[in-house]
């Protein structure tokens, strides 16, 4: 990603003539903010670094949030930033700042060129400096930050930029490949986990490199068919298609709706916790001794306290331990069996609960879109409701395609030029958002041309922050509420999305939402498809069906409730 700027003209003009030649794909954005979204999305589907060029002052700043949020989730971000020669610095000089810590807190290395500009560093040095920089994005993947000071002059003629290129080593580049570097961990105690006793895995959001996916996949498969252990999945946990004792409801099933086991249980965690209460709660009520297997993350990943933490990845970890481990899964097939059935009464409930006719409510609109969407295609779910929504009333459609939320930092800050990034990597994409998600990255829209991926926006409008609504929030009145916390923008999105030449269309019934979808998908290129709801009669319609499905639930096994 290329942002324009005087100071980084060098940097600019090297990148278009590596793009000139096929060996950089280049894209470019005004808004520095946007553009190091848009970067993070290509990084988060292609699993390899992403690189964001921009010039000094203010323009480095507004990587900051991008940067927090790879940190958080582990997804490599090269920063390049052009500065001002130190001659310059602390005497008056314009557009000079102190951008040397701007992102050091969040970066995983800071880096700096000769203070007195590039040029003084030597062909070999300057590689040195680079390939540096780019393993550190890689070793632990999270943004690296490489600060670049450049002395005038700054704009090569033609001739100058002609001479350059003719002396340089097309060869050499291509031939240089850099790889990952490999990194040494420990194996967890053989005995941390009894596989002759019932246990259950918990899979958090997928917090890897995407080229790391099959591998862990293929583990997680494994880890199920071997001990029986029923899988409570997060959405956003790249689980595969077909993975074995999959409980789809848990979000309604707990604190109270899945059968205690016989004997204690125990727990394989998977990455990060899932955004949920009621898991953490319940995860709190079994105590200490549990596993967590990162994938190469040796930050702590336990909130809780409660789980030691491997960081080697589930792939290498099982192939370590399944040799030498006794597996019963005989032992786990009862919880397993009882646990199904009342993970199909949920289900049954919500087909009762939430036709797919009528009015748009946000839950039923969640468990209709599974059926509607075709096989595969990405999804991105906005950080707020629409992740949570997804987990709790789509749980039909887990391991049915790649769930994308960038939950590193849980903000939505980015969202529609995170999804831009998702779809130009991996073709035709959804994004589900609410409207203030969307409001918060209008510029988004700069990225968006009939040149760009599709994306289709699946815009939840419900006039402010609907998660507000659900949290136990006592205002004077709803004025004051609006105020304070949903804050509705009276926006139309419409005619934000035609100004930038985006097609649009508005959605009011669920009859209508398998042909809407299509008329997205077909567009070939970023459409809008607005929905309308009333966060406050959703709000109240989720607690409903928590009650219901916990009567029924009780009923099924004859008015009784276990733990």
């Amino acid at each position: 990603m290329l942002c324009p700027g005087s100071r980084s003209a060098p940097l600019a003009l090297a990148a278009g003539g590596l793009a000139d030649r096929g060996l950089l794909t280049l894209t470019t954005a005004i808004d520095e903010r946007s553009a190091a979204f848009h970067a993070l999305g290509m990084a988060a589907a292609s699993g390899r670094a992403a690189a964001v060029i921009t010039t000094s002052g203010t323009a480095v700043a507004n990587l900051l949030p991008a940067a927090v949020e790879a940190d958080r989730s582990a997804l490599p971000l090269l920063l390049l930033t052009a500065d001002r020669p130190q001659r310059l610095k602390n005497c008056g000089a314009n557009q000079t700042v102190n951008q040397e810590d701007f992102l050091r807190p969040v970066c995983r290395s800071f880096t700096t060129g000769p203070l007195g500009g590039l040029h003084q560093l030597s062909p070999a040095e300057l590689d040195s400096l680079a390939t540096a920089a780019w393993e550190q994005t890689l070793l632990h993947p999270g943004p690296v930050h490489l600060n670049l000071p450049f002395e005038e002059p700054l704009h090569p003629s033609l001739e100058d930029q002609r001479q350059a290129w003719s002396g340089w080593d097309v060869a050499a580049f291509q031939q240089h490949q850099l790889s990952r570097p490999s990194h040494a961990a420990a194996l967890p105690p053989p005995d941390a986990l009894d596989w002759s006793r019932p246990g259950v895995v918990v899979a958090g959001p997928w917090r890897g490199l995407e080229t790391d996916q099959p591998a862990y996949q293929q583990a997680l498969k494994a880890v199920a068919e071997c001990t029986g252990w029923p899988v409570l999945a997060d959405p956003l946990a790249a689980i595969p298609a077909g993975l074995p004792n999959l409980i789809r409801h848990w979000e309604l099933l707990l604190p109270n709706g899945l059968p205690a086991a016989a004997a204690g249980l125990q727990v394989l965690r998977l990455g990060p916790l899932p955004a949920s209460r009621r898991l953490e709660s319940w995860l709190t009520s079994l105590g200490s001794g549990q596993l967590l297997i990162s994938e190469g993350e040796p930050r702590c990943l336990d909130p809780l306290g409660l789980s030691q933490q491997c960081c080697i990845g589930l792939a290498a970890w099982w192939n370590a331990i399944s040799g030498a481990a006794r597996f019963s899964p005989a032992s786990s097939r009862a919880l397993l069996t009882a646990w199904t059935q009342a993970d199909a009464q949920v289900q049954r409930v919500l087909d009762q609960q939430l036709p797919a006719a009528g009015g748009v409510t946000e839950p039923a609109l969640m468990k209709a879109l599974p059926e509607l969407l075709p096989e595969g295609l990405p999804l991105m779910l906005a950080a707020s409701s629409p992740v949570r929504d997804w987990q709790t009333f789509a749980a039909a459609d887990l391991g049915a395609r790649r769930c994308f939320s960038f939950r590193g930092a849980s903000g939505i800050d980015g969202t529609l030029s995170l999804a831009l990034g998702l779809a130009r990597i991996q073709g035709p994409t959804v994004l589900i958002c609410g409207d203030l998600a969307l409001q918060h990255d209008s510029n988004g829209w700069l990225l968006a041309s009939e040149a760009s991926s599709p994306l289709l926006v699946l815009l939840i409008d419900n006039a402010g922050g609907g998660i507000f609504a659900q949290l136990p929030i006592a205002s004077p009145s709803p004025a004051c509420f609006d105020q304070l916390f949903a804050m509705p923008q009276g926006l139309d999105p419409l005619a934000l999305a035609a100004a930038h030449a985006v097609p649009a269309r508005q959605l009011t019934r669920l009859e209508d939402l398998q042909s809407a979808l299509e008329w997205g998908l077909a567009q070939q290129r970023t459409a809008l498809l607005r929905v309308c709801t009333d966060r406050s009669a959703d709000a109240e319609l989720r607690r409903q069906l928590r009650e219901i499905t916990a009567a029924a639930l009780q009923s099924s096994r004859g008015g009784t409730t276990e733990a």
